[in-house]
């Protein structure tokens, strides 16, 4: 078994249980396994047959037998998310391993392969007339897939012939996969050199919230020169990401480079248009009030890029190790509802979590759903920071949403819009940052945990839609040409400095920054999502601190609806409307009101 459970396994310096290793065998116990092998086999073979039988044929079934098509599909497609849920996260986890990145890239070719006797099912779907498929939906055996058809029929004025659909995944392959897979590659090679070792790039990352000020200035050096030194080849993944994405958004007619993520996002243009407008405007009395406060707690007039996220002066720094870490979050999940934490405990004492920060690892954090007959999966890297015990929470709140949804809407039903699917995870840090500050009595540690939050918040709202404003610059101005690396710089220089405020003094090295971000390359302009769910979480819970009765059976049906319900629909038991202008500002109140109360104390 490549994969087992490190969870308890001890530090053989300290005497400290080490983070964990997750235990992939409850989906395959290795790459060679030949349970894989036949798995693969059958699906494909399922795949030939499903085509064969119903391929050019929908339109003529009626409502049962439809219903019977779309089961055999649910069952097809979730058998081969397995198995491509055990390659990501295999490679997730030994990105520089060759072996992995072999499997990985033999499995996407086979399921790019497979795929195409699967893809004629959802183009002829949006081909029924409306007329038509609603007659067939009358049928109470096709209730299940009404919010399905829903959301397929959008994709409808952009669907292109099977032909060119066919062509364009196929071409996947060696188009945008393969240049994602450079990137994760590439950035899990990176190290630095920090006290006489080699190390992840991860480390100086983590060194930026050092309370020592050289050597955050040190690491901010080290990251500098490992970006600068391979800046050539990221900007031109970058510059060929945007181009290939420019061409898909021709063909497919889609009016600007963000509508085809906000229609995956089940979300108007407009609607995202306020939500980025609405945060611009509030960047002065945001990040700009904040970060001038923290200057002057640092005792500088001006603060640099690698001063951002340094701890406050006056508390000692606090190691969490992982044994607390997970008793803090359990603690507070429980404490909210008796059911989420049953589900957050399933997940801390399995090995469904990769927490150790190791060589050759993915430097991010998610939770991966696999499918309903297997739990989730989470990757992170916890080094016993504050910031660590928040990223657990948000990623248990991902793992308890997807575990919820996949269990009563099935492996079709269950995805949810990106909007939405930060909710879960935002309201999880909420809920942990308030047991934390709870139970904290000392006045001046329960200030410093209130400009902790402000930080991350910022870092969640502010700061995310400054990388989304970054993307659509990029993204413009890559249909006129390629960009240069300086030019790449100068539009990062540019939004930092608009969203973080004059008080910064940012050196040129910082320029280089935006090309270690894995979201631009993997899901572009999918950043905003975090600002939408801070904002929707923020005036969810005040809702609960108003009237907590009542409020977690209504949460955990909101959770279980997966990608069943809209966002109107969802929100309306809360009495909250995203459609009202007021929606945002109030949820940026939130921020702006904790940032008056450290105004207050200072």
């Amino acid at each position: 078994m490549l994969f087992s459970a490190a969870d308890g396994t001890p530090n053989s310096s300290s005497g400290e249980q080490m983070p964990p290793r997750w235990d992939l065998s409850d989906l395959y116990a290795a790459p060679e396994d030949p349970v894989l092998a036949t798995d693969f086999d059958r699906w494909a073979a399922e795949a030939r047959r499903f085509c064969e039988t119903y391929k050019g044929r929908l339109d003529s079934l009626n409502g049962a037998g439809l219903a019977a098509a779309f089961a055999e599909y649910e069952a097809i497609e979730e058998g081969l998310g397995k198995i491509g849920s055990f390659s990501s996260l295999g490679f997730a986890a030994h990105t520089t391993d060759p072996v992995w990145g072999r499997f990985a890239q033999g499995v996407q070719e086979r399921m790019t392969e497979v795929a195409s006797d699967l893809m004629f099912f959802t183009l002829e779907l949006n081909r029924i007339a409306d007329e038509d498929l609603a007659r067939i939906c009358e049928a109470p055996e096709m209730r299940k897939w009404d919010a399905y058809l829903r959301d397929l029929r959008m994709y409808r004025p952009y669907q292109l012939s099977d032909e060119v659909e066919q062509v364009l995944m196929d071409k996947s392959v060696t188009g945008r996969n393969a240049w994602n897979r450079l990137f994760d590659e590439t950035m899990a090679t990176l190290s630095v050199t920090i006290d006489g070792e080699e190390k992840p790039l991860g480390e100086a990352f983590n060194l930026l919230t050092n309370a020592d000020r050289a050597k955050r200035e040190a690491a901010a050096q080290q990251i500098s020169a490992v970006l600068g030194e391979n800046s050539r080849l990221l900007t031109m993944i970058t510059n060929t990401l945007a181009k290939d994405k420019a061409i898909g958004d021709k063909l497919r007619g889609y009016p600007r480079p963000t509508s085809s993520r906000n229609l995956a996002n089940m979300v108007e243009d407009e609607v995202v248009d306020a939500l980025v407008g609405a945060v611009d405007e509030a960047y002065p009395r945001l990040a700009h009030r904040y970060y001038a406060l923290k200057a002057k707690w640092l005792g500088l007039e001006k603060l640099e890029h690698w001063d951002r996220n340094a701890p406050l002066p006056g508390v000692e720094a606090r190691q969490i190790d992982w044994e607390q870490g997970k008793e803090i979050v359990r603690t507070a999940y429980a404490g909210f509802d008796p059911a989420l934490g049953e589900i957050v405990q399933n997940f801390l004492t399995n090995p469904w979590i990769d927490a150790a920060p190791v060589a050759g690892k993915s430097s991010g954090a998610f939770s991966h759903s696999c499918v309903p007959s297997v739990h989730p999966y989470i990757l992170m890297n916890y080094r016993g920071q504050p910031r660590d015990v928040m990223t657990l929470a948000h990623e248990l709140g991902h793992g308890v949403h997807q575990t919820l949804a996949g269990k009563k809407q099935g492996y079709l039903n269950a995805d949810t819009p990106l909007t939405l699917a930060e909710t879960a995870s935002v309201f999880g840090e909420m809920l942990t940052f308030q047991s934390l500050l709870d139970a904290e009595s000392d006045p001046k540690r329960r200030r410093h945990m209130l400009a902790a939050k402000v930080e991350d918040m910022l870092n969640t709202v502010v700061r995310q839609i400054a990388f989304y404003q970054f993307e659509v610059k990029v993204h413009d101005e890559r249909a006129k040409g390629e960009l240069s690396p300086e030019r790449l710089g100068e539009i990062w220089r540019e939004v930092q400095v608009r969203s973080l405020g004059p008080v910064f003094h940012f050196t040129p090295d910082y320029d280089l920054y935006w090309s270690y971000i894995p979201h631009f390359v993997h899901s572009p302009f999918y950043v905003y999502a975090y600002a939408f769910g801070d904002c929707l979480v923020n005036a969810l819970y005040g809702v609960y601190q108003e009237k907590s009765e009542g409020f977690a059976a209504k949460y955990r049906t909101m959770l279980e609806a997966g990608g069943t319900l809209r966002r109107k629909d969802l929100l309306a038991p809360f009495g909250l409307d995203a459609t009202d202008p007021g929606f945002w500002r109030k949820g940026l109140d939130v921020i702006s009101g904790l940032i008056d109360q450290l105004e207050q104390e200072d």
